[in-house]
Formats: C-alpha cells, structure tokens, sequence
C-alpha cells in the first residue's frame, strides 16, 4: 500500500504514544472519563496502522491493530458520550467522555471510517480531514463543526449598504416618498433664493445709496416680497414634506416590526432555545424605534442636506467658478475624516446594542422570576447583575464616545478654517475688481448654509451607523430560515383518523444523538403510555410528533402521509397539547381557555370548562370567567391553571392528543380532579401521554418504554411486567420509593402523637 502524509493533526500530549517507525498520525481524542464515570485525563491517537490506548487512570499505552473487521460506533446518552470497539460479537474496548469532547469524538470516528475504506481499497488513507474545514482546508475550533474563516462574514460589523434593505419595506409607499422627494427638492429651491436676492439688494440698492444715489422703493418693496414670499413656500412645503415622509416612516418601521415579528413566530423551537428573550425583545422593540427615527428624521435630513449641497454647488459655480472651487477647499479632507471614523463608529454601536441586549436580558430574567428572586433572597445579586451589565454598557459608550467627541470638532474647525479662506480669496477678488461686495455677500450666505448642511451631514454619520448595527440585527431574525419549513405544495389534512406511524425516525440536537432508528405504530383512537428514565428521548419524541422539529433521519405519518407534507399550522390544529406546567396568557378566564379558538361561543367555553372539571372553581372566582389571570397564571394554583389547559384543549376538539407529564406537578387530591378531566380529553382521540408516576398509566391500551433515545419494549402493564425487562425495573424501583415516602409518613404520624399536645389555654392564645 503506497503511503503519503496526511495534513498534520493536533500534537499529542506529554507522554506521547510510542508510534511504529514511519507511521502517521491521522486523529487524537481527549477523554475525561474512567468506567466508573470518574473524571480523568485520557487519549486515543489514531495512526495509520494502529489505535493507541491510555484511558484515565493508566499511566501506558495499549496498541490496537487496525484491522479490517474492526468497527467504531459512537453514542451519548445523558451527558456522556461513548466510543465502542467492536468486532463481530465483540467488544474490543470502550472508552468514555464527557459531551464537550463530543464534536472531537465524531471526527475521530469519521477518520477512523476514512482509514477503513482506504484499507480496504488498497490506497492511503486520504480522503477529507475532519479536522480541517472542507471549503478553505483551515483548522477547525477543537469544539465546533464551523470554520472562523468562512463564517467570517456572519460576524462582521453592520454594513450601511444593510439600510438600502428597508427598501423591501418602503416598496408600498414609493408614491409617497417620490412625492416627499419632490416636496424636498422645491423646499431646498425656496431657501436658496434669499442669499441670491441679496446680490440686487446690495449692489443696487445699499452700495448706490452710500453712494448718494436714492433708493427705488417699489424695487426694495420687490426684492423685500421675494425674501418673504421664498421664507413662506420655503415653511409650507418644509412642513407638508416633514408631515407626510413622518407618516410613511413610521408605517415603514411598524411593517418592518410585524414583518420581524411574523417571522420570529415562524422560527422552530431550536432558533429560541440559543436566544436570550431581553435580545429579542430589544431587537424587535427598540430597533425599529431607532430605524423610524433615522427614517422620519435623520434620512429626510440627509436628502435635504445632498440636495442643497448639489443645488448650492450649481450656484456658486454659476456666479464664480474660481470662489466656488476655494469654497469646496474643505471638503476632501472632510470626506478622509468621515472615510476614518465611519468604521469605529460602525463596530462601536454593534457592541453598543450587544451590550444593550444584556442589560435588557438581566430585566427579561429578573421580572418573571421576581418570586424565585425574593424566595431566595437573591436581590441583591440580581442588583449585582444589572449593575455590571449597566457599568459594561456605559464602558462601551465611553470609548465611542471619545471617538466622536473629537470628530465633531474637528469637522467645524474645518468649515471655519474654509469660510476664513473664502473670506481672504473673495476681499482679493473684491480688491481687483473681479467681483462686487453683494456678490461676495451672496457668496459668504451661501457657504454659511453649505458648511452647515456639509457639518450636519458629518453628524449624521453617528445616526446612520446606529440604524444600521439596528437593521442588521433585525435581519438577522429575517434571514434565518427555520428548520421547520413550510411545504412548497402543501396537502390538505382533510379528515383526521389520528394513526401515526414513525419509521426509522432520528434525532440529533446539536452534535448530541436523541433519538435513534425508532420505529412505533399507534392506531388511531389508542392510547399510548411513554415511559423511561428522564433523558430517554420522551419528550422529544413528543416534540417531533408535534413537529417542533424535525427529524434529522426517518418519517413520522399521520394517516399514513408523512407530516413534512402538510401546511405546519393546518397539522397542529388537529393536535391539542397539555404540557407539566401550563402557561396562561395574561386576560380573562375565557380568553385563555378559548386561546386555540378565539371565536368560541361563551356556551361552547363554559362546555369546555365542565369536562376539564374546571367549572366549578371558575364560579368562585370574582368575575367568574371574565376574572382576569395574572401574567402566567399567578393568580391561580397549579391545579386551577392544569384544569384551564384542559379545557383550552378539549375545546378545539384534537384528534391527537399530547399530555406531556399532566398531573407530576399538583398533589394527590388535585390530580384526581385533574384525572378525571383527562378521562373526558381522551374519549375517541389518539392519545400519547408521558408520565413519570406509571399508576398513572393503567388505562392506556399500550406502554412504550424508551432508553437512551430507542424503544425497548411495547406491551400492557401485566405483559411487561411478567418479562420482567427495563418497565419492571423502573416500576419496582418506583414502588420502593413509594414504600419508603409512606413508611416516613407513617413514621411521622408516630412521633407526633408521642409529642405532648397543647393545652387548651395554649389553642385559645393562639
């Protein structure tokens, strides 16, 4: 077999293994677990004739041979991850780590895989590097799948080229805003027609009156009426076009939150669990606030600014080309000014909105969890938290702020340093008589507002790169596709029978394996008890059924059609769910329950409420079921707010129905009431329900025990209980524990009545 080099892997360790003479190394791992799942220091090198071995503990190196029917199979479950040896009905060796070594555990099986097939073909071991990036060839971060190179331009700072995105918004209006431009144009005309007034005005009337020439009246009366006349059309198209770019500004920033906000309720589950909700919240809320104020104002201030420039350029040249020239003397400098500080200022306020997004993270956090924050009489921690968060905000602003706290000066020192320049040229000109004093007058009123409007042009760089670090950040919600798509060519459910079928489904989250080669058949009408140990796949199993993701290998079918096929919000509205912890919206009583159904009949929500068992104790309550409901359901107990979702479920009638740990969470006397609920929700409905108390699951037609993301036994409780397999185990050991609780309250009942009781003087001061 011919050899060649591969592309160089990561050093070994101190200690390194004792490698044949001209062998390579291909791949290294770290491990960080021993067999009995105590941490350590390990390594696996892979070399092209050998797997090398010094687990945790072992100070030597055990040689593997490679050889051909030798196979390495990976696995996690619960946080630990695990590489098997194997050779037909053998297992060689195991090795196990923690899943922060995962990313680099499946590499080092991918080229363990590589080396194989090149063995067996007969050539080098070459192939792709799973350590390096497939696109570039550059080394891959020891913990992510992602190359820093290509992903570089996800991280770069907001360009200002992002605001001509706002344009996908604007498109509605573009009558509007050619109207607004327009207006803009004729307003920036009527202001320029005073300084070229005073020409006439000096020269004509001023100069030939010091002269001893008399003043024409009626001309002064002309000239006077043009200055007012140009002032009001100057006021009267200022304030039409002020008014209406405003309204078309704002309606572009609030289609621009709804759009940003559609979108995000369009997201899959996995898109929320990597974000923060004061993040999302910030963007969404204070962003488009920032991009209206930049459109309504600071825009239509830089239109006037460019066009008053552009027109004032054209008149100066028109009156004197040389003085024009002196005038423009400024402006390079300037624009190498603006050139520098653009990008400081671009980068400076991204941070600025990360770090505004963490202090509006700490807010999000603190607010809902004021009960959990008092309880444990952590106040002044979460104090502690907004006061760093706050500190790092006003530390970034602090050193943007030294950057345009210098640039703004700077930009007038140089207008000033112009306008004296034109002041010396112009008396020159004056002096040889190539131009007159108004002609010079008109010349210096002109370049006052010319340097004003090139000095508020310089400003608006600030404001500019401020909205666009904000549009950047919403795009960056519009921009990312979810992983649940949406069908290209939807299939209407039509009548739903409720039988679901998944084959060969699997599931991975991140680089972690949830769920593996899973087979299962409910019919319709059935109902399904999940059960396992916690980490065992069960609710995720739930959530691709409801499909909140979706599966990375297999099929789930409704009706025997795969429900990838089916417009997402068309599927779920067949699906009614009842999660452990119910979360109510804040409203009334009837709102809530009528939340899957907003136009429900007080009849059809009062129906609802007596099968949940719910009726009762909404009667009691101030306003009945127009008694508001705190934020969240505060203002009811566990098993009122149980209840509540129960009847929010039955009322849109579901043919599937998902009770994900129903009554865990509420005590015994309520989770009758909430059970006998259950018993009406499940009449005539395919129902899969997790429970971790299995009592609980006496009345499904089949159990489902799940481990470590696969289905190990299906069958009734006595049929499993009689093979006396993984249900057996979890149902003994539960039924100890059971034991146990009541032996300590039996045994509590025992020391209490030894205890002397009070007397009747002590229950009366009481």
């Amino acid at each position: 077999m011919s050899q060649t080099h591969p592309a160089p892997v990561a050093p070994l360790s101190s200690g390194a293994a004792p490698l044949d003479a001209g062998d390579n190394v291909l791949a290294t791992l770290a491990v960080d677990l021993d067999e009995a799942l105590a941490f350590g220091s390990g390594q696996l090198v892979l070399s092209e004739q050998a797997l090398w071995s010094r687990p945790p503990g072992v100070g030597g190196w055990q040689r593997l041979a490679i050889a051909p029917d030798l196979e390495l199979r990976h696995h996690d479950h619960a946080g630990v991850g695990t590489l098997e040896l194997t050779r037909p009905g053998e297992r060689v060796a195991r090795w196990r780590f923690t899943l922060a070594a995962n990313v680099q555990a499946l590499r080092f099986v991918k080229r363990f895989e590589q080396l194989q097939a090149a063995r067996e073909r007969g050539v080098a071991p070459e192939g792709d590097d799973p350590t390096r990036c497939p696109s570039c060839r550059a080394p891959l971060p020891p913990d992510s799948d992602e190359c820093p190179l290509c992903t570089r331009e996800l991280n770069t700072p907001p360009s200002t080229w992002v605001l001509l995105r706002l344009w996908r918004f604007a498109r509605p209006y573009q009558g509007q805003l050619l109207i607004g431009f327009l207006l803009t144009l004729a307003a920036t005309g009527a202001t320029l027609v005073p300084p070229y007034l005073t020409i006439p005005l000096m020269d004509k009337v001023l100069i030939p009156f010091q002269n001893g020439h008399q003043i024409d009246p009626s001309y002064v009366l002309l000239l006077l009426s043009g200055l007012l006349g140009s002032a009001l059309l100057a006021w009267g198209l200022g304030w039409a076009r002020t008014w209406l770019l405003a309204l078309v500004s704002e309606r572009i920033a609030a289609d621009l939150r709804i759009g940003a906000f559609e979108h995000l309720l369009g997201l899959s589950l996995d898109y929320f669990g990597a974000k923060r909700t004061g993040d999302l919240m910030a963007r969404i809320g204070s962003e488009t606030d920032r991009i209206s104020v930049f459109l309504s104002l600071h825009a239509l201030d830089f239109a006037t600014d460019v066009l008053m420039l552009a027109m004032t350029s054209l008149i100066l040249f028109s009156i004197n080309p040389w003085l024009a020239l002196v005038t423009l003397l400024p402006l390079p400098f300037i624009a190498w000014m603006i050139h520098l500080v653009r990008d400081r200022l671009r980068t400076g306020f991204e941070k600025i909105d990360r770090v505004w997004g963490d202090v509006t993270n700490v807010l999000a956090d603190t607010i809902p969890g004021i009960r959990v924050v008092k309880a444990f009489a952590q106040e002044g921690r979460e104090a502690a938290r907004f006061r760093d968060a706050n500190k790092q905000n006003l530390a970034v602003n602090d050193r943007l702020n030294k950057t345009w706290s210098l640039f703004g000066p700077t930009v007038s020192l140089l207008t000033d340093i112009g306008l004296l320049v034109v002041w010396g040229f112009g008396i020159w000109q004056v002096s040889k008589g190539e131009i007159t004093v108004g002609v010079l007058t008109a010349f210096i009123a002109y370049i006052g507002r010319f340097y004003g409007r090139l000095d508020s042009m310089s400003r608006i760089v600030s404001v500019t790169q401020k909205a666009a670090a904000g549009a950047k950040r919403i795009f960056d919600i519009l921009d990312h596709v979810s992983n649940v798509p949406e069908p290209a060519n939807p299939v209407p459910t039509g009548p739903v029978k409720g039988g679901v079928t998944m084959e060969s489904i699997g599931f991975r989250y991140g680089n972690r394996s949830v769920i593996r080669g899973l087979n299962l058949e409910i019919r319709p009408g059935e109902m399904i008890g999940l059960v396992g140990h916690s980490g065992s796949g069960k609710s995720t199993l739930v959530n691709l059924i409801c499909r909140f993701y979706d599966v990375t290998d297999g099929s789930i079918k409704l009706d025997g059609v795969d429900i990838r096929r089916f417009a997402v919000a068309d599927y779920r509205r067949h699906i009614g769910l009842v999660l452990q912890e119910p979360f109510l919206f804040f409203g009334t009583v009837a709102e809530n329950i009528a939340y899957g159904k907003p136009g429900a009949t007080r009849d059809e929500i009062v129906a609802a409420a007596r099968a949940a068992h719910a009726h009762e104790f909404i009667l009691r309550l101030p306003q009945g079921y127009d008694s508001l409901v705190g934020e969240r359901g505060q203002g009811l107990s566990g098993g009122e707010r149980q209840r509540i979702s129960i009847a929010r479920a039955l009322l849109i009638d579901p043919r599937l129905l998902i009770l994900d740990e129903a009554t865990s969470a509420v005590d015994t006397e309520t989770e009758k009431e909430i059970q006998k609920a259950l018993d009406n929700l499940v009449q005539g409905r395919t129902t899969i329900a997790i429970a971790h108390r299995l009592s609980t699951l006496r009345k499904a037609d089949r159990l489902v025990v799940m481990d470590r993301g696969e289905v190990v036994e299906v069958g009734h409780h006595d049929e499993l209980m009689a093979r006396q397999g993984a249900y057996w185990r979890l149902y003994e050991a539960q039924a100890r524990k059971a034991e146990t609780e009541e032996g300590s309250d039996h045994d509590a009942v025992l020391i209490a009545s030894t205890l002397p009781q009070p007397s009747a003087h002590t229950m009366v001061a009481k």
